[in-house]
């Protein structure tokens, strides 16, 4: 089941069970994957570009989260904590760090990075790689200490 498809059918049980939280989310991201479609003229995107979309939507609420925390707006803070485990349960499942340390060395190997000169060409193999299964910053510390 494509992503757009399990999130046609979640936003319908959402409306059944009157879980609001759940169906405003939903309808946040179908709106951006939609905007998106737009904006790059397509009917309907790749399954990659939705994942891009929904990644994004969960690194917007991960920022919003820590500028609330830092504000002590508790409440804001609760809302976007539930946003984002429900956009968590449409990615795909994560990788460990011991799956990406092993990812990310025999990508230096590949691209025969030796210093933190090559990060750039590592981060832009590694990062396809990972795609919606990883935290960029995450990787990017990752691949900071590898290439010590």
């Amino acid at each position: 089941m494509s992503l757009l498809d399990r999130l046609n059918s979640d936003m319908k049980d959402a409306m059944r069970n009157k879980d609001k939280e759940k169906l405003s989310v939903i309808r946040m991201v179908k709106a951006s994957i939609q905007n998106d479609a737009i904006k790059l003229m397509k009917q309907e995107l790749t399954e990659d570009e939705q994942l891009t979309v929904l990644t994004r939507e969960l690194k917007q609420r991960k920022d919003s989260l820590q500028e609330f925390e830092k504000a002590g707006r508790d409440d804001l803070v609760e809302k976007l904590k539930t946003e984002i485990s429900i956009l968590h349960a449409y990615l795909p499942e994560q990788l460990s760090e011991e799956e990406l340390v092993t990812i990310i060395k025999q990508t230096i190997s590949d691209v025969n990075a030796s210093s933190k000169a090559d990060m750039g060409k590592v981060m832009g193999a590694v990062l396809p790689k990972v795609k919606g299964k990883a935290d960029g910053g995450l990787v990017s510390k990752l691949v900071q200490q590898l290439l010590n």
